[in-house]
């Protein structure tokens, strides 16, 4: 049996090629066709010379690759297209940080909350909604994998101005479990937990070990030996009883109240801690080493083919478990509609799913702890205003979604700051 995978957004490197590794590794019954789509006809080109090397070092006989800038060439019968975007790509999301930064506003990463989340969704949204459209169009029956952070307000402006059903997926959350069960000494396939909340401030709970709670053995590890690395996430678990992924150089963007002027622990955040400008220098050093292999005329050698883990690692267990239809966990990004009673209905939330032979099914968590339950709501108001400033280019709601993340509390510098984002990324906001 044969299916069809689109991948749109291939000029993302790494996650390229962790996804054709596993296609490799974990093809289900299936045979692949796989199609590489980007709009950068350059990257897309570098991206296939290097796909194409690792099919043919690895002898994967059972997967065919091609490329194209046509969406509408390459989505008829694709049975799953998966998402992985970056509108304006490294330059445009410098911007998103350094613009703010002008402001006093420090962020390690500003893809998902504060005013570089909220701007990268401003660009992020329209063209997400250009590529439903041609799914609705092309491959109505497809399943919708998004990746492409900000994911939560990207994700609800589907379902809220299409009603298209796409997930999203993010290695969030079973790398959190990963973490605590590497530092107590767990096997990472004998522990697990309940995670809800919205991508990347997911709280994990409900803790166990081999069916048994794990909260003792936590704590006690927790007093033996200082935490190396989260603390600020350890700290909350300390207080609330639930720990937050993944990690804390996202975490922190949800909870600016407690870092002023970005100080982290004697650190900067964006600066010395989780430096941005390191993350942006990782990103080209990356494409920079991928497009001198993929150009080189020498084959690929054993020692290129170490484990690649990052975002794209379940896709290829998910995809199997909705073919097997086996009923399997993972966790995803899907509106609540009653999943989760003490949270907002039409919300996006990562949480708990079934994969089923229909696509996944959100589970009932009934107990989300209520001490966790503003921090999401505030997140999920800031989205919600953010998502309608995306989808109408509306100015006004546009800053007041950055006034009510407490970002920044003088509405004239808001204004001043919103004026130059949109002006320095002119060329992808149509709306506006």
């Amino acid at each position: 049996m044969k299916r069809k995978m689109v991948l749109i957004g291939a000029g993302s490197a790494m996650f390229t090629q962790g996804v054709v590794m596993d296609l490799i590794h974990n093809p289900g019954k299936f045979s692949w066709e796989l199609v590489l789509v980007d709009i950068d006809e350059e990257i897309l080109g570098t991206v296939h010379r290097l796909v194409k090397k690792i099919l043919e070092a690895k002898k994967a006989s059972h997967i065919t690759v091609w490329s194209t800038k046509n969406r509408a060439e390459a989505l008829p019968e694709a049975d799953y297209v998966v998402c992985t975007i970056g509108v304006g790509g490294r330059r445009a999301w410098e911007q998103d940080v350094f613009i703010p930064r002008k402001y006093g506003i420090f962020q390690p990463v500003g893809d998902t909350a504060m005013p570089g989340g909220i701007s990268r969704a401003m660009r992020m949204i329209p063209a997400m909604l250009d590529i439903i459209d041609d799914c609705i169009k092309f491959c109505p029956s497809a399943r919708f994998f998004n990746y492409a952070n900000p994911m939560a307000m990207i994700c609800r402006a589907i379902y809220k101005a299409r009603s298209f059903p796409v997930t999203g997926l993010c290695i969030g959350v079973p790398a959190g479990e990963w973490e605590v069960a590497d530092l107590c000494g767990f096997k990472r396939e004998d522990f697990k937990a309940i995670g809800v909340g919205v991508n990347h401030m997911t709280f994990l709970y409900n803790m166990r070990h081999k069916g048994e709670d794990a909260t003792p053995i936590i704590n006690k590890v927790l007093q033996e030996q200082p935490v190396k690395y989260n603390p600020f996430a350890w700290s909350f678990y300390e207080s609330h009883g639930a720990y937050p992924v993944p990690g804390d150089r996202h975490l922190t963007e949800f909870f600016v109240e407690g870092f002023p002027g970005g100080a982290y622990f004697g650190k900067t955040l964006g600066v010395d801690a989780f430096s941005f400008e390191g993350t942006i220098e990782y990103g080209d050093k990356i494409y920079k080493t991928m497009s001198d292999i993929a150009n080189s005329p020498e084959p690929l050698t054993d020692d290129y083919f170490g484990e690649m883990h990052g975002e794209h690692e379940q896709l290829m267990e998910i995809i199997n478990a909705i073919e097997a239809d086996n009923r399997q966990v993972f966790s995803a990004n899907l509106p609540n509609r009653g999943a989760v009673p003490n949270l907002p209905y039409d919300a996006v939330l990562e949480l708990p799913a079934v994969a089923t032979g229909d696509g996944f099914r959100p589970m009932h968590v009934l107990d989300f702890p209520e001490n966790c339950v503003k921090y999401v709501n505030r997140a999920i108001n800031v989205f919600e205003l953010a998502v309608d400033a995306a989808l109408t280019g509306n100015r006004p709601l546009l800053e007041d979604a950055i006034l009510a993340g407490g970002y920044i509390s003088d509405k004239a510098a808001v204004s001043k700051m919103v004026e130059e984002l949109i002006n320095a990324q002119t060329a992808y906001l149509p709306q506006f």
